[in-house]
């Protein structure tokens, strides 16, 4: 990783969103950066504000965007893309991911993988990642330790489970306890603004109550940011009801635990009734929409209308590897279509939009994450984590053979485009790809 230059100016068209999902489209402009922070936009630029030698100048199909967020990926899953989807969740649980996150016991593997799940993310976009790491602590220390070293900023979460299985895959609760307070200290010792810890109980079907309630404690005393799964699949909730029978719901059993805070992200969240949902806004919780996993394991089509409507934060995540690609753009093209799908089946169903999506990969991420006074647009102030996007790259997928308005280059990217069409990506004013 580089480090950040004093201060870089960029010139030239961009793209993001405001707190309302707005679509801000800035054909010139210019965008001071100084220590990996924004300090100046000037928008319509002329010729004497442009005084400075180190100035990137965008060329004329060249636009920024904010860096994508990823709000659910499981980094020691990434071997098993694309295996295991005639299967469901449950099942594809126990003969596919089980196994492979066990191998994680070996760092050398750990290593291996990991910096290939943070360099592929990179490429693709991802500026931030929320990862679910390893059960096993030190494994989990690296992945921290390789999101530093390429320059990604990273939650890292060591997986807590101590609910027993036959493959010895999981920890007793005094074990889960001290190890989760090892790798909290061993990761902040990392000392990177690019990493934090996130307490991360695997979900309701692989923890008990008593090691729960410890997680959220530890959480509040720590003030950490805390991630699970929440009504992903409908075998799953039965679970829970026939594991938690005394609470009315499964958002009931975490909000118990005092897992449910301003600081919590839960992917998935398609069944989630009104009650349920009422909970997550009082409070502050977010969820975060996995559409490609949700297709390829056949868990459901969740409408993230609904949600948006009674006031849910919403994230994107690729939840690699039950989604098939750890791209956000990919994702961004999977929400789109099980959206358009919800409208086929339902009355009076106004699908997302490219602008909808676009907003839920940056900013909207930002804010499920609770880290939108910090990233996900350009406002001065704020970190500079951002993409050059080129619609005109040699061999990529987008031509234009006609011209397009800025806007309609952004729908371009966003339904058709890939990687190739990803030229350059900051973190925090550095260059990392």
């Amino acid at each position: 990783m580089s480090q950040f230059s004093k201060e870089k100016i960029f010139l030239g068209s961009f793209i993001h969103t405001n707190e309302y999902g707005e679509l801000i489209v800035v054909d010139r402009g210019m965008i001071h950066i100084e220590n990996g922070k924004i300090t100046n936009i000037i928008i319509n630029p002329k010729l004497n504000d442009i005084k400075d030698k180190n100035v990137s100048v965008l060329k004329n199909n060249q636009f920024l965007i904010p860096g994508f967020i990823d709000c659910h990926i499981h980094a020691v899953q990434f071997p098993n893309l694309g295996v295991g989807y005639d299967k469901k969740l449950l099942e594809w649980l126990e003969h596919y991911t089980f196994p492979l996150e066990k191998k994680y016991i070996d760092e050398i593997f750990a290593e291996q993988v990991f910096n290939t799940v943070v360099k592929q993310t990179i490429i693709k976009g991802t500026t931030t990642a929320c990862y679910f790491a390893s059960l096993y602590s030190r494994a989990s220390v690296i992945l921290g330790q390789i999101a530093i070293n390429i320059g990604q900023r990273a939650f890292i979460g060591k997986i807590s489970m101590n609910e027993k299985r036959n493959d010895n895959y999981y920890e007793t609760t005094e074990e889960s306890i001290r190890n989760i307070n090892k790798f909290i200290e061993d990761l902040i010792k990392l000392n990177s603004p690019l990493i934090k810890p996130i307490i991360t109980p695997r979900f309701a079907l692989s923890c008990d109550m008593t090691l729960m309630k410890e997680l959220g404690n530890l959480a509040k005393q720590k003030n950490l940011h805390i991630q699970t799964h929440i009504s992903e699949n409908l075998n799953e909730i039965e679970e829970v009801k026939k594991k938690y029978p005394e609470y009315s719901s499964y958002a009931a059993v975490y909000d118990n635990a005092g897992l449910l805070t301003n600081k919590t992200v839960l992917a998935h969240g398609i069944y989630l009734s009104d009650n349920e949902i009422a909970l997550l806004n009082k409070r502050g919780a977010a969820v975060i929409h996995c559409p490609s996993s949700n297709t390829c394991l056949k868990s459901g089509l969740c409408d993230i209308q609904r949600l948006k409507s009674k006031g849910v934060k919403i994230g994107l995540g690729t939840d690699v590897s039950g989604g098939q690609s750890c791209s956000i753009l990919d994702a961004m093209k999977s929400a789109l279509q099980v959206s358009s799908h919800l409208s086929l089946i339902k009355d009076n169903y106004k699908a997302l939009d490219y602008k909808d999506v676009f907003h839920m990969a940056t900013l909207g991420g930002a804010a499920a994450l609770a880290i939108d006074n910090q990233i996900g647009n350009f406002e001065i102030g704020k970190e500079f984590d951002a993409l050059v996007v080129d619609i005109n790259v040699n061999d990529g997928p987008l031509n234009t053979f006609r011209s397009s308005t800025l806007e309609e280059q952004l729908q371009k990217f966003i339904y058709c485009g890939d990687d190739r069409n990803i030229v350059e990506v900051y973190v925090r004013g550095c260059k990392v790809k």
